[in-house]
């Protein structure tokens, strides 16, 4: 065993499925190359599992017993919420036969629940003027999206004899535009029927196709695209008008605002019931250096 925290030996198996989770999040994320921090992820892996550890001996030290009543609440309230027994354990890939394992999970989350709660407590009331502060403090967390109307012109592939087809027509099109010719008519002699959409209306990020919003998003107001296709086709669009993020009211966001004060409370006492723990604890690593040499690729 590679780790042993108060006594409790953690399953390798354990620690590299950390590992290997926290490695695949900055790997979808751009943010590592190959191996280059293994030794940093796995070192980040074993914090986490020693903070979780240390968490449930802390709930079975404080509150040993947890109530049948209590673990049978939680199991319906989350078979409730996936729709029903069936998909339940569906969801989380274990037999109903396992129950009892379910059962011992369940009362962990239980037990974890209790031990938060007791910490947190007593959670403040923050004042009025707390909360106008951490507004205006933290202004830029509380301000609109921003917004654009656009407009473009669209073809297709249906019909068409080959892809450079639609693309030299649409890079016709570009050309007349740059060239001053009116971008809503000449969308309109161009569309495939009554029916497609030219101007789309004021939208946020995240409305659209992704390819199509990376590219208006980022241009400016009157600007002309250059062609760019999506799963639909080829497009050409332009800006025709634009709301930036403007602060929103204070009153709109006043309970947003007093539970991110709440919530930094909680992290707080959170944070120290960690880092306390820790002090305390008795954590043994046998694991040798990794200076991530040894990468294997």
């Amino acid at each position: 065993m590679a780790l042993i925290i108060n006594g409790e030996h953690i399953d390798d198996e354990i620690i590299e499925a950390e590992f290997r989770q926290i490695k695949g999040h900055f790997e979808r994320t751009l943010q590592v190359a190959c191996c280059e921090r293994d030794p940093e992820f796995r070192t980040m892996a074993k914090d986490n599992i020693t903070s979780r550890a240390l968490l449930g001996q802390e709930g079975r030290r404080r509150f040993p017993d947890i109530a049948e009543e209590e673990i049978d609440a939680r199991l319906q309230k989350l078979i409730d919420e996936a729709g029903g027994e069936t998909q339940f354990y569906l969801n989380i890939g274990v037999p109903v036969k396992d129950k009892e394992v379910i059962r011992e999970n369940l009362s962990s989350g239980v037990r974890l629940d209790k031990l938060l709660q007791a910490i947190y407590q007593p959670e403040p009331e923050p004042a009025e003027a707390e909360i106008r502060a951490c507004y205006d403090k933290n202004l830029s967390s509380y301000m609109t999206e921003e917004q654009i109307r656009a407009a473009h012109v669209t073809k297709g592939l249906q019909g068409a004899k080959s892809r450079q087809e639609i693309f030299q027509s649409m890079r016709d099109i570009r050309a007349q535009l740059l060239a001053g010719a009116d971008f809503m008519k000449t969308a309109e002699e161009n569309r495939a029927d009554e029916q497609q959409q030219i101007d789309l209306g004021w939208f946020k990020r995240g409305e659209f196709m992704e390819e199509f919003e990376t590219i208006a998003f980022s241009m400016n107001v009157g600007e002309i695209s250059p062609v760019f296709t999506t799963q639909l086709g080829f497009h050409i669009c332009t800006v025709l008008d634009r709301k930036t993020p403007e602060p929103r009211p204070f009153e709109e966001v006043r309970a947003e605002v007093r539970q991110r004060l709440i919530e930094e409370h909680r992290d707080k006492k959170f944070n120290e019931l960690i880092e306390g723990l820790k002090a305390a604890a008795t954590v043994e690593d046998t694991d040798p250096p990794d200076d991530g040499a040894n990468c294997g690729h």
